[in-house]
């Protein structure tokens, strides 16, 4: 029996040569990335000379402060650990002594898993529809205020914008209102890192927000795992490496590291005018889907996200998907009624002419023009805060069993990324039929 390899399995999937419409943003385009494609001559550690990450020392210190004013920001650090990194840290940061956070349900695991451990209890936003009855909405100014008027003892707001559709959420009204009631505005812009460079500005930094975690490999030219975290008031610079170190890993990837810099770098010369050109390639491509019948989300979106719900146009996502894969296009995502598709500068106008040939010779036949989301209508009831059952003894369930339980566990689907039950919630029959929908067979519960 011949030893397995990765390698060789990563290099029998590199020979398919497909066009790559998903996750990381550099997609692996040697001719475009230069110095980015021979990271691995760098793979160094914490040295005199490399500097310490959390310490703010050396090389990693110098490149943060390149960042910091490339963005504007009153500090800008490096992340070799994801958005995770990031999100954690602002949230202990804001929070440092727990309490309540007002939180759009629109939120990441990573998100939930922090506030249990920092002993933060959400107070939970449910989006609107206002993008489309098949998309997840946005959370909107007046609930935040609403909700601000009603709860004194909220620390701090936390919001995901833009979502994985590419849902956007009016920061600058909602930063707006949190300055109103002295109350920090944290966003998770995983999604939108590339948004310092659309004109116009629609970065959370230039939007008002206190703080906010950019997952940059997810649309720019950085390794898998590299992520900025924007700081905008100065209160909090003085504690940022020490909540970092708090979560972080106490040996950072330099190749990551080096990514986050070159892509800087990148963006100071060719950003502004790389996503004019992506914005119009991606038009193009949404002009088609229209077309054809599929529906898009309505209102602010990230100019350029791809996202449609395909049973408008006749055909399931994973139809679609399994069609554009046998022409040499992957997708980032499919799932029964959505397909999402992530471009970048890094993608050729070849991989534009194919997606839009591919979407164009699709057998559609315009039928359901929107569909359900499943959002709920109401949220679970709250039986223990999330680190009280997080941290309980627990037992792993058929689901269809589990009604009366408290979760012990996030379950959730992305998209749309709106936990189904969060833990210390009670799981009612709603949540049972949104198990079932969403295809959740188990589940842990508090025993």
């Amino acid at each position: 029996m011949t030893d397995f390899s990765m390698l060789r399995q990563l290099d029998e999937y590199k020979k398919l040569a497909r066009s790559s419409f998903h996750m990381p943003g550099h997609k692996g385009n040697k001719e475009k990335l230069g110095q980015l494609f021979d990271l691995l001559r760098y793979d160094f550690t914490e040295l005199p000379e490399t500097g310490s990450l959390f310490d703010g020392e050396g090389l990693t210190a110098q490149a943060e402060a390149a960042a910091t004013r490339f963005f504007g920001t009153k500090g800008t650090f490096f992340s070799a650990e994801g958005c995770t990194l990031p999100i954690q840290a602002m949230l202990r940061l804001a929070l440092p002594e727990g309490g309540k956070l007002l939180c759009g349900r629109t939120v990441h695991r990573a998100a939930v898993n922090a506030m249990a451990l920092l002993g933060i209890t959400p107070v939970w936003l449910l989006p609107d529809d206002s993008a489309g009855a098949a998309f997840s909405g946005r959370i909107v100014p007046g609930d935040v205020r609403a909700a601000l008027e009603k709860g004194s003892a909220i620390g701090a707001v936390y919001l995901t914008s833009p979502d994985y559709f590419g849902v956007m959420s009016d920061i600058a009204a909602i930063a707006a209102v949190c300055k109103e009631f002295s109350v920090p505005l944290l966003v998770d812009n995983a999604h939108g890192a590339h948004l310092k460079s659309i004109s116009p500005a629609l970065h959370p930094i230039d939007c008002g927000a206190a703080m906010c975690s950019d997952s940059a490999h997810k649309t720019l030219p950085v390794l898998t795992g590299g992520a900025f975290l924007h700081v905008m008031e100065e209160k909090f610079l003085p504690h940022v490496r020490t909540a970092m170190a708090l979560f972080g890993s106490t040996s950072p990837s330099y190749p990551i590291l080096a990514s986050l810099d070159l892509c800087r770098q990148w963006l100071a010369q060719e950003g502004m005018k790389a996503f004019a050109l992506l914005r119009e390639q991606t038009a193009q491509i949404k002009t088609t889907l229209l077309e054809r019948g599929f529906s898009v989300p309505s209102g602010a979106v990230d100019p350029v996200r791809i996202c449609a719900y395909t049973p408008s146009a006749g055909i399931s996502a994973a139809a679609l998907s399994e069609r554009l894969r046998k022409q040499g296009i992957e997708p980032e995502y499919a799932a029964a009624a959505h397909i999402i598709l992530i471009p970048s500068p890094f993608n050729t106008a070849e991989d534009f002419g194919g997606l839009n040939t591919a979407l164009r010779s699709c057998p559609c036949s315009p039928a359901q023009k929107s569909g359900p989301l499943s959002l709920p209508a109401a949220l679970p009831g709250q039986v223990l805060t999330p680190r009280e059952a997080l941290l309980a003894k627990s037992e792993i369930l058929p689901a269809k069993t589990a009604f009366g339980r408290v979760s012990a566990e996030t379950a959730c689907l992305c998209p749309p990324g709106i936990p189904i039950v969060a833990p210390g919630e009670r799981i009612d029959g709603a949540v049972l039929e949104n198990l079932r929908l969403n295809g959740i067979k188990n589940i842990k519960v508090v025993k």
